[in-house]
């Protein structure tokens, strides 16, 4: 509806109620259009039809990729949705990462703690709840400031900025964008995962990332010791996020299927099998074994592989080993499987950011499914820098090229930084989105970590300019003045924590009586210039 159509339906809500008389229709439709959604549940439904519109209209052409940063404060997630409709008008194909890392790192009861599925599953939902506040709060500040326009235009008299105000006011873009929320391995088994699903579903969230691996024994993807579970156990959570999403309703949301069988050498359980070559048969066909004469020896576990008895090889920690090498195969049925079981999206978390083993598992998968595409994470993990450089360097010299100026083990001195080399590694950065997503089916593309980093970076500048010879300086020059130059919405703090909305909510409420903030004694005045 247009600004006018609410204002009518808000005032036919009104008429029959004479009492109602110090309620103002307009009023009325401000706080509306303020608040469009009611619960988790409308943004889920909302966010999901943006996401699949999303992914249909990469399937027609590779370069309407989507992009995504991780947070983890609801007051990022702000600040990056309120940065990118000022930079580029609109928020069409970017969304918001929820990373379970950082969670884990920055949001538990516990303290820091690893990415390990030690934190409370609850502040998964917690965050969603919060950043949807937040951007919520984003809508509500940006309408406030055009409902303030309109009036200061009508007051003046001035009918054709009135309209444009109008216009901008019925074409208004929310800052609500998809979450694709990281759900671990699922904190537990297929019904704690439906559970926990069905929070996050509930807070807002239309993509549910979930991972092969075994809950008690989960790891980041970018460690060692990682534990993989059968692939029947990995559907039947693929299968719990479904029902928990087609209970609720959202009967589009996205299931992100991530594997971490590249970089994962073991296993807890053989997979269960009933015939040669089914599911549970080619899991266990990757397990590491030797085969053994007789009925072996005491305590044994035992499989009949071809005929044969073999034993896989278990380690100390009652874990079973998978052969090496055998991770791209592993990697590209775990895809497969869970495409074929309910899965819409797949994450494949690799070592290192290189396009060609990308691309060479999702030939593969695609020659099975072929409209198969990625998350990829973009990951802090990688030394971008290093693995480019080094990447660069094995071309050239692969292609004959002399390469005896560089040292490839030290390509990422800052002494290669105005080489060549260095040049062509830093375009191939730039360009790794857009050439992935053409070349490896990377639908999207994330950063899982960056504001833990640039909250890093900015605080140890500002540290050392404040607390050293710059002191006050350290703060304006770096933090102050940049905010106010380059727009930056929260130089005005008092009004990006809602002051400005509060002192409208006092004029509806209390009229003439309304004790305002934003008097002419306001310091944060002195910004409007």
């Amino acid at each position: 509806m247009t600004y006018q159509d609410v204002i009518s339906d808000a005032g036919k809500a009104i008429a029959p109620n004479s009492h109602w008389n110090g309620i103002d229709a307009e009023s009325v439709a401000r706080m509306r259009l303020q608040n469009r959604f009611r619960t988790g549940l409308d943004i889920a439904r909302y966010t999901a039809k943006i996401m699949r519109a999303d992914m249909a209209a990469y399937d027609a052409d590779p370069a309407q990729y989507t992009q995504s940063l991780g947070c983890w404060h609801g007051f990022i997630g702000q600040q990056k949705l309120i940065a990118i409709k000022k930079h580029f008008g609109t928020t069409k194909k970017r969304y918001l990462y929820l990373s379970g890392w950082m969670v884990a790192a920055l949001r538990s009861d516990f303290g820091p703690l690893p990415d390990q599925s030690m934190h409370e599953k609850t502040s998964v939902p917690a965050l969603i709840e919060e950043l949807y506040t937040f951007l919520k709060q984003a809508d509500a500040r940006e309408l406030g400031m055009l409902f303030r326009d309109l009036d200061a235009a009508r007051k003046a008299g001035d009918a054709v900025k009135a309209a444009q105000v109008q216009k901008a006011i019925d074409n208004f873009e929310t800052h609500v964008v998809p979450i694709i929320a990281d759900i671990d391995a699922g904190f537990g088994n297929a019904e704690a995962t439906y559970l926990l699903a069905k929070k996050m579903i509930e807070a807002g969230a239309c993509a549910l990332q979930i991972e092969n691996q075994v809950s008690d024994e989960k790891q980041c993807g970018h460690q060692d010791g990682k534990v993989t579970v059968p692939h029947e156990d990995f559907l039947a959570k693929i299968r719990a996020c479904r029902y928990a999403f087609m209970e609720l309703g959202v009967d589009d949301g996205i299931i992100v299927a991530r594997t971490d069988s590249l970089g994962a050498g073991l296993t807890k359980q053989i997979a269960y099998t009933k015939t040669p070559g089914d599911l549970g048969d080619q899991y266990n066909s990757y397990l590491d074994c030797e085969e053994v004469t007789g009925a072996g020896a005491p305590g044994d576990v035992l499989i009949n592989r071809d005929g044969k008895l073999v034993r896989p090889k278990r380690l100390p920690s009652n874990l079973f080993q998978f052969r090496a090498g055998s991770g791209e195969d592993r990697c590209v049925l775990d895809c497969i499987t869970s495409l074929q079981n309910g899965a819409d999206l797949l994450w494949i978390e690799t070592e290192k950011p290189h396009i060609a083993q990308i691309a060479g598992m999702v030939d593969r998968i695609r020659e099975v499914i072929p409209n198969a595409k990625l998350v990829y994470n973009n990951s802090p993990s990688f030394n971008w820098t290093l693995n480019f450089r080094q990447q660069v360097f094995d071309a050239w010299a692969a292609e004959g090229k002399d390469v005896s100026a560089y040292d490839r083990a030290k390509l990422m001195s800052v002494d290669y930084d105005g080489s060549e080399l260095a040049a062509v590694a830093d375009e191939k950065i730039r360009t790794f989105q857009r050439d992935a997503a053409a070349r490896a089916g990377i639908f999207h593309h994330l950063i899982t970590l960056p504001t833990y980093h640039t909250a890093a970076v900015s605080t140890d500048n500002l540290a050392r300019e404040y607390f050293g010879e710059q002191g006050m300086l350290g703060y304006v020059k770096n933090v102050q003045r940049k905010e106010i130059r380059e727009g930056i919405a929260c130089v005005k703090h008092q009004n990006m924590s809602g002051s400005d909305i509060g002192d409208d909510h006092k004029e509806y409420f209390a009229k003439d009586a309304a004790l305002k903030a934003a008097g002419e004694h306001n310091t944060m005045n002195q910004f409007a210039a």
